[in-house]
């Protein structure tokens, strides 16, 4: 969905959404835990009264928001509840304006653009039209759910057509700075009404907002999805050498099928784009993956040279970097240019460390397609790494420890709730500190034993902590404490 100028009236754009009946969970939470989320979605159902529950934000395809949301709002239709994703529209400035907003949140300049006046002027009047598509789809009485900086300036609207709002912010920084007070001071008018906040930690919240107001929900993931169903090892490779990204596979098959979030079934027909030195890596060869937006934050440049310089090229291992293809993000306008920066270093590098690095750009137009191929890739990797600068909460550690994947990834923002060091997969304290990030790579390519062990624990850990059960209850605790919808 490419954004387009306000000169041409913005409309809301909805995305669809299916019903999925969260009892096929059951088999991994256990009937005691299932009960409680019925008997939850039953007091939420109450609470509502019949109102809908209107989720608004940025993109409907791409990065984790898009992804948790679908997941979240498909489980709740299953359980009755009513409700909606609307995405918004701007045009470019409007995304460079609150891509610079989101660095500030994660304490980068970005691109050290202003947040003044005009800036302000201008993110007011892409609301405000967008204002007034929410305001002819939304009923009094409705609960209006606010994703992150794009969208905020909605929330004064919201509340006044006679909505609960509550603004959710997936992004953060542990300990703020001057980039982070500036982006939190051009968000704090906007949140000014809002009747809660939602935060994936603690520290996450807008620093001027009462702690009362502030909830902490951690994001979770669907077991079932196409991006987390299970998956043969073999089907994991014909896709991976369907798609362009292995070699060497026994067989040749047409694109591998997966399952649609409708619960259709889908093939993979598209392929990816690869920048590569030669043919792919070989079927057998040991693969270290990191899948993340092309985000100067995600830190793929230094994933590249860490892996170049400080994993023994003997183990035989490869890097694979993979992000979406860089017209498929609209929210994202810096995208391309980080994905350029990639390419320009991994052409600086000698040719035999640059025959073992690949950057691949996964297609963007089929977001399930999209899905089952990541999956396939993290299903086969050897090690899935994260090396985030920051990080809001970093959905991909959930999806490869679900998968039984060694992860390593840097201790920052919402990773530390995901894995402890040494039990479910490995921490590099310092995420610019490339030779503790080899080192770490490096100890779980030789030592298979032990990367198994990590990858079993944190397993478990998903199935504890991050499905969708969970995290639904901790909205409809949150909305019964929001007190009754009605007008």
């Amino acid at each position: 969905m490419c954004p387009v100028s306000v000169r041409g009236n913005p409309k809301l754009h909805e995305v669809d959404v299916q019903a999925i009946d969260a009892a096929r969970l059951e088999p991994l939470i256990g009937a005691e835990r299932m009960a409680r989320f019925e008997q939850t979605a039953e007091v939420a159902r109450e609470t509502l009264a019949g109102n809908s529950v209107l989720n608004v934000n940025s993109t409907g395809a791409g990065g984790g928001v898009a992804e948790m949301l679908q997941t979240l709002l498909s489980y709740a239709r299953g359980a009755g509840i009513d409700t909606r994703w609307l995405v918004i529209e701007g045009d470019p400035k409007f995304f460079a304006i609150t891509k610079r907003i989101h660095n500030g949140l994660y304490g980068s300049p970005g691109d050290g653009g202003d947040l003044g006046p005009a800036e302000r002027r201008h993110y007011e009047r892409v609301l405000r039209e967008n204002a007034h598509e929410l305001r002819a789809v939304m009923r009094p009485g409705d609960v209006v759910v606010v994703h992150d900086p794009q969208p905020a300036g909605l929330v004064a609207a919201a509340k006044h057509a006679g909505a609960k709002v509550v603004w959710r912010c997936h992004v953060g920084l542990d300990h703020p700075n001057e980039w982070s007070d500036r982006s939190w001071e051009f968000l704090r008018p906007y949140l000014a009404e809002s009747d809660a906040v939602i935060a994936s930690r603690r520290t996450f919240g807008p620093p001027w907002v009462d702690p009362a107001r502030v909830h902490v929900i951690k994001p979770s993931i669907d077991p079932f999805s196409a991006k987390n169903e299970p998956i043969s090892l073999r089907n994991a490779r014909l896709t991976l050498s369907y798609v362009g990204l292995v070699d060497g596979s026994t067989e040749t098959a047409p694109a591998v099928s997966f399952t649609r979030r409708d619960g259709s079934p889908g093939r993979i027909n598209r392929r990816v784009d690869v920048v590569q030195t030669g043919p792919p890596p070989h079927v057998d060869t040991p693969l270290v993956v990191q899948i993340s937006r092309w985000d100067h934050m995600k830190d793929m440049a230094g994933v590249m040279s860490g892996f170049v310089e400080h994993v023994d090229p003997s183990l035989g291992a490869h890097l694979l970097l993979c992000g979406p293809a860089v017209t498929g993000v609209a929210d994202d306008p810096e995208a391309a240019e980080v994905l350029d920066d990639c390419m320009g270093r991994w052409r600086d590098l000698p040719h035999a460390a640059r025959s073992r690095v690949h950057l691949a750009c996964i297609p963007m137009a089929d977001p399930d397609e999209n899905a089952s191929i990541v999956n396939a890739i993290q299903r086969h990797a050897s090690v899935v790494v994260q090396k985030s600068l920051a990080e809001g909460f970093g959905l991909t550690v959930a999806e490869a420890m679900w998968k039984r994947r060694p992860v390593v990834a840097s201790a920052v923002g919402g990773i530390v709730d995901q894995i402890e060091d040494g039990v479910h997969g490995l921490l590099v304290d310092d995420p610019t500190d490339l030779a503790a990030f080899g080192a770490a790579v490096e100890s779980l390519l030789r030592d298979r034993d032990a990367a198994a062990r990590l990858a079993e624990n944190a397993h478990l850990r998903v199935v504890d902590e991050f499905l969708g059960d969970r995290h639904l209850e901790q909205y409809a605790l949150l909305f019964e404490q929001l007190g009754p919808t009605t007008a």
